[in-house]
């Protein structure tokens, strides 16, 4: 008896021992920052799951730096983080993050088609330069260092707009509180007054038949690494001319030739990817409400997002979206009826459509393949291009094969005859390829296949300065 008291207790001992030594404690006693010419270091280390003096157990350190990996990417700062752990004794770990850094400053000429998306424009609207927008766009990231952002642009072409935007991340010690302005002018020529069979109708004078402006503030709170509430004021006022009017007279809610408002809107965000542009694991939700005031032409309206990402395996993920968005109208109206094809209410295989509605919602199913990757070579034998090319950082491409189907409803309180879409139920499959680089590169081709039988392949996506 005595012998088998003895055993267990030793066999409890040993198992406590290895519980232990799984759950062993490390403390995070130095933090280094390599690579950050401009980006202040307070920046990067709000970015990271630990600090100095931070306790860990040691199996979950790859994890952690992992998380700090892909927080300092999605910043949008940073080419390419590096983060190595170097135990400096049994309960001592220092850290070594080294980065690189973007280019910040893009004074880049502008030019971009005013229709809701580039299949639209090249087929059909016959990629006219009529409706094209063009000018400069002075872009300037990380303006002090601090991930704060201005925007200042003059742009021409079909619309004439004086664009000024600065958002100032941070305005406290402990890095929860920021704050941005943002001021809007423009003029136009050409308005979408109707649609009619569920595409849109525009009217064109050779004298300005639209001009408006548009002010706001913003303010957000972000408590932790993945979580925001945003709160945003705006004032504005949007006119349109008499042969405008006379087109579509129920254009604004108060059926005048002019709409000045006030509005506020409150969104909170929680968002953990692993690559904010291209998610290949992680999931975000955000949920918005608005509301305009306006006298008798006020506006409240709800909107819900989530996303999934999941990898089945290295070379495999599925993604799952769905959106919804609701509107209470004062009065049926062609601006505040505007529903499908425009922002986030997308749906693959209808880009040549747009459905008004009250209220509407999405649902989107994806399997992503990657194909392979190419790095572009820095040597050309060219010795201007290879000069310049040390400069730059490595470009690397990613190809994803993809497969998806889009379902949707668009609920319309009061249908007009000539809508074939609104009040049915939406649907579309098809076949992709994504092509994923550098400045959150995202290019998509997709050809696609919907209920009407509508067959095409279509380009969605862009680089992100």
């Amino acid at each position: 008896m005595y012998k088998f008291v003895v055993s267990i207790c030793f066999t409890f001992l040993f198992l406590i021992g290895i519980q232990f030594k799984a759950n062993a404690q490390c403390q995070i006693t130095q933090i280094d920052i390599d690579g950050n010419a401009k980006t202040k270091a307070y920046i990067i280390l709000r970015e990271l799951p630990y600090k100095v003096g931070s306790i860990i157990s040691k199996d979950s350190l790859p994890l952690l730096n992992t998380l700090a990996k892909e927080q300092l990417i999605n910043t949008s700062l940073f080419n390419d983080v590096q983060i190595l752990a170097e135990q400096r004794d049994s309960v001592s770990i220092s850290i070594k993050i080294s980065l690189t850094e973007r280019w910040y400053f893009f004074p880049l000429p502008y030019f971009r088609w005013v229709d809701r998306n580039f299949s639209e424009w090249w087929n059909e609207q016959h990629h006219s330069l009529d409706r094209v927008n063009y000018g400069i766009n002075l872009k300037q990231s990380n303006v002090t260092g601090n991930n704060d952002r201005l925007t200042l642009g003059l742009i021409t072409g079909y619309t004439q707009q004086a664009v000024a935007r600065y958002q100032f991340p941070y305005l406290d010690r402990k890095l929860k509180f920021g704050m941005g302005l943002g001021w809007q002018y423009f003029t136009q020529k050409e308005l979408n007054t109707s649609t009619y069979f569920d595409k849109q109708v525009f009217t064109k004078t050779n004298a300005e038949i639209q001009n408006g402006y548009r002010a706001n503030i913003n303010f957000f709170y972000r408590p932790n690494l993945f979580e925001r509430i945003t709160m945003q004021a705006g004032y504005g006022k949007s006119s349109i001319s008499d042969s405008a009017l006379l087109v579509q007279p129920n254009y604004f809610p108060n059926h005048g030739k002019s709409l000045s408002y006030a509005d506020l809107g409150i969104t909170f965000s929680s968002t953990k990817f692993d690559y904010n542009a291209y998610p290949t694991k992680g999931n975000s939700t955000d949920i918005g409400i608005f509301q305009r005031f306006s006298g008798s032409a006020n506006l409240s309206s709800f909107q819900f997002r989530h996303l999934h990402a999941r990898p089945i395996n290295h070379n495999n993920f599925y993604l799952l979206e769905s959106i919804s968005l609701a509107k209470f109208m004062p009065n049926q109206n062609y601006l505040d009826s505007r529903l499908m094809g425009y922002g986030s209410m997308q749906m693959n295989g209808f880009e040549y459509y747009v459905i008004d509605g009250n209220a509407g919602t999405i649902a989107k199913a994806e399997w992503h393949h990657l194909l392979g990757s190419y790095t572009l070579p820095k040597k050309t034998g060219f010795a201007f291009t290879d000069k310049l090319n040390k400069h730059l950082p490595d470009i690397k491409y990613h190809f994803w094969l993809k497969a998806f189907t889009n379902m949707g409803y668009a609920y319309s309180e009061r249908p007009v005859n000539s809508s074939k879409l609104s009040n049915t139920l939406l649907r579309s499959a098809g076949l992709g390829l994504d092509i994923i680089s550098v400045y959150d590169l995202v290019i998509k081709i997709d050809y696609s296949v919907n209920q009407l039988g509508d067959k095409g392949v279509y380009l969605h996506g862009g680089i992100n300065f």
